[in-house]
């Protein structure tokens, strides 16, 4: 080897090294920087967690509040005093609240019952299972872009398609429970891409994932919905109507006759009606409890009738219904003929109101002078549809347009019954702005008196029992959601009770009932307040 040989592999040797030992260098100084850059990266996500999961507890103790602060007090107890006083704290609270529910359920379920048990089923059903129910029957949200999973077995052709779980905010989440006493009201948060109609369409589906007889949901704002679960049949019994003993020191005047007492509604509370300044038809099978609608706001309202702030005309076709309670009617009907003269009768009592008011009030007040004038029409089909002459019908149907489409203003109100309520029989059925549904013979009837959608939305009169009468279904006042009533029970010797209550004792000098020509007549009848 020759010495320039020798010393270019000196000096490529020499150059080896050195770039290994810069390597080197350059390879602590890289792994210090990366160790320190990693160290940052777990600290600052170590700190990213810590505060993320730092507000998630703040968000869930603000959320929370109430199970938040008991658990603080449970465990504070505990730190302090052990276990023993706390067992014994709360065995002696449990035996107190046990006393307390024996003796007096009421207070208990108002101020506590309720309360615990929203809490309970919250968290141990709802929270858990209702988001099951929810994907089940369809209610969240897929994501069109959410990747699908598709496994091939090796041994075969077979190809099985899975979807993956939709993520939590594309299922609606509870935001509340409330347990009354019959019902759970569940309300839920929906996700972008559903509408509340959404969930009226799936009532029938829920009712049978929760395993109870009724399901209905209500909006509560324009991304909140209540599914409330009915647990417990509060309308099984019987109700009854007033007491007329208790309104026997009631004023006519003392009358509300935009809130009468009706009977009950579904929720235990009770369900008042108005008489004035609308009209209401009251559609059901024979035996589905019209009898009860018609006579218990009648008996509501007695004092009113009784100081001739109401006066009550009766058109009956059976002649048997409002022949009972003869003697509460200032004018009665029972023929076409008759009940044609009746119509007409009220007609002019609107047209002289009108003359008297026109141009100085847009509503007549309801006084003795001018009473409300109140007409109760059973089977109104009998005389617009199945009469044979066909002049009469046409001119019964007009009559009855004109007081339903006039009377708001002017202090007349049209309180109609009918057993088929279909278009052909009740022609002028879109002008009665109120509408209860009895128990029906078809679904179908539920959508004709209650309108589109109401039997999807939890109307199912078609479903009631023969062994409910009075029960049905109506719509409130600016609510979507159809409303589960029965109506007061108004026994015979009410009705008869109810006649001598309107009359007085003393029926000298008071004048007699209007008993259109041909009328059906049992003698000579009274009104109060010298009804002519």
């Amino acid at each position: 080897m020759t010495a320039s040989s020798l010393g270019t592999l000196m000096l490529v040797g020499g150059g080896l090294v050195a770039v290994v030992w810069l390597l080197h260098k350059v390879g602590r100084a890289l792994a210090s920087f990366l160790e320190a850059l990693a160290t940052l990266a777990v600290v600052l996500v170590a700190l990213w967690l810590l505060v993320k999961a730092l507000f998630l507890v703040i968000k869930a103790a603000v959320t929370h509040w109430r199970t938040t602060l008991g658990g603080i007090v449970l465990g504070t107890w505990l730190w302090w005093w052990g276990s023993l006083p706390v067992a014994l704290t709360l065995a002696v609270v449990a035996v107190g609240l046990a006393v307390w529910r024996w003796r007096h359920p009421m207070s208990f379920e108002a101020w506590v019952g309720r309360r615990l048990r929203s809490w309970w089923l919250r968290w141990t059903l709802y929270a858990r299972r209702l988001p099951s129910w929810l994907r089940a029957c369809g209610l969240t949200v897929p994501d069109p872009h959410q990747p699908a999973v598709l496994v091939m077995s090796p041994l075969g052709r077979r190809k099985v398609h899975r979807q993956a779980k939709p993520r939590l905010d594309q299922v609606p989440r509870v935001v509340g429970v409330r347990s009354g006493a019959s019902w759970d009201e569940v309300r839920i948060r929906l996700v972008s891409g559903q509408k509340p109609e959404d969930f009226d369409e799936k009532a029938r589906e829920l009712a049978v994932a929760r395993a109870v007889a009724r399901c209905q949901v209500r909006e509560l704002s324009p991304n909140v919905v209540s599914i409330d679960f009915q647990r417990r049949n509060l309308l099984a019994d019987t109700v009854w109507c007033c007491d007329l003993a208790d309104l026997a020191d009631v004023a006519g005047s003392d009358v509300d006759l935009s809130k009468v007492w009706s009977g009950r509604t579904d929720y235990g509370l009770d369900w008042h009606q108005s008489v004035k300044g609308s009209h209401t038809l009251v559609a059901g099978s024979t035996g589905a409890g019209k009898g009860a609608q018609m006579w218990c706001p009648l008996v509501s309202i007695a004092p009113a009738i009784r100081d001739g702030l109401v006066r009550v005309s009766g058109i009956d076709p059976k002649g048997m219904e409002l022949a009972y309670g003869r003697r509460l009617f200032h004018r009665y009907a029972v023929t076409g003929k008759d009940a044609l003269a009746l119509l007409d009768d009220l007609i002019a009592v609107m047209d002289e109101r009108k003359a008297e008011f026109a141009g100085r009030l847009r509503t007549v007040p309801i006084n003795r002078e001018h009473p409300l004038e109140m007409l109760e029409f059973d089977e109104i089909g009998a005389l617009i549809r199945y009469i044979a002459d066909r002049k009469l019908r046409e001119a019964i149907t007009e009559r009855i347009a004109l007081l339903t489409t006039q009377g708001r203003a002017l202090g007349c109100t049209v309180r109609g019954y009918v057993q088929e309520p279909t278009k052909d029989t009740v022609p002028v059925r879109e002008l009665f702005p109120r509408r209860i549904c009895l128990r029906v013979a078809s679904k179908s009837h539920v959508t004709m008196v209650l309108g589109d959608q109401a039997y999807e939305r939890g109307a199912w009169a078609n479903r009631i029992g023969e062994s409910e009468p009075g029960v049905g279904y109506l719509f409130g006042e600016g609510i979507r959601e159809p409303l589960r009533v029965r109506g007061g029970w108004v026994p015979d010797e009410t009705i008869k009770a109810l006649e001598a209550f309107v009359a007085g004792d003393d029926t000298a000098g008071l004048g007699t009932v209007h008993t259109f020509p041909g009328a059906r007549r049992t003698g000579h009848h009274h009104t109060p307040n010298g009804a002519a």
